[in-house]
């Protein structure tokens, strides 16, 4: 569960500045933390500094980095959910961005109200972080994970992520002590590929070289053969 007393944390960018202070100021009202940004790369800068939100809101219509290229780019290393925000409303447009980057999509003019709702079912849909998202992720006194810089520290040494473990972590830690099935994996890692399960289970061999104490022991990313694999923090 989210630990009591954390807001969730929402990331809205878009270049106009009058809808990313509406979105804000709704956003806000709601109980969320948010964090804005008026440009893709601001928006990188931001994670960089920050740390991954729970949930981002894009505007697909930006100028330079566009917001499905940013969402692709954030997804490459984080399984962090998405509502795109957008002028444009054709069926196709809308079918595409879905089914490859967004958990849900809402075009302008909107009603905030529906934003914010549609934003809490994504986040109940997609579960709680059972930790605390600060730029560094603390599991415990040995391990804790930078997601923006692709990196964990075992023992306050860092030791880099390829961007498919970073979001597996990603992945598993939001559903710490619950196993993920292996076909949810598959899809989350893999939205638009057909990869079958050995390549899972090689990048979590990796994975696990990296992070646990003994990887032949796995202390953190437990196999629960034959569904799928849970992350075990000691605290």
């Amino acid at each position: 569960m989210e630990i009591p007393g954390a807001a969730h944390r929402v990331l809205v960018v878009d270049d106009e500045p009058d809808i990313v202070s509406v979105v804000r100021m709704t956003m806000e009202s709601e109980g969320f933390e948010v964090y804005t940004a008026y440009s893709a790369q601001e928006a990188f800068d931001l994670i960089g500094r920050k740390g991954l939100p729970h949930l981002a809101i894009l505007d697909i219509m930006m100028p330079g980095t566009d917001g499905i290229t940013l969402a692709r780019k954030l997804q490459k290393f984080s399984d962090l959910p998405v509502i795109m925000l957008t002028a444009i409303d054709e069926e196709a447009t809308v079918v595409k961005t879905i089914e490859e980057v967004a958990e849900d999509y809402v075009t302008k003019p909107f009603k905030p109200k529906e934003l914010a709702a549609r934003v809490k079912r994504v986040i109940r849909r997609m579960g709680d972080f059972a930790f605390r998202l600060e730029t560094l992720t603390v599991i415990d006194d040995r391990l804790a994970v930078d997601f923006a810089a692709k990196k964990v520290l075992i023992n306050e040494e860092p030791v880099s992520l390829t961007p498919t473990e970073t979001k597996i972590l990603h992945i598993l830690i939001r559903s710490a002590r619950r196993t993920v099935t292996t076909d949810y994996l598959l899809a989350r890692l893999w939205p638009l590929d057909e990869v079958f399960e050995d390549t899972l289970r090689v990048h979590v061999h990796r994975l696990r070289q990296k992070i646990e104490p003994n990887a032949s022991k796995p202390h953190y990313l437990i196999t629960q053969r034959g569904v799928g694999y849970s992350f075990l923090p000691t605290q």
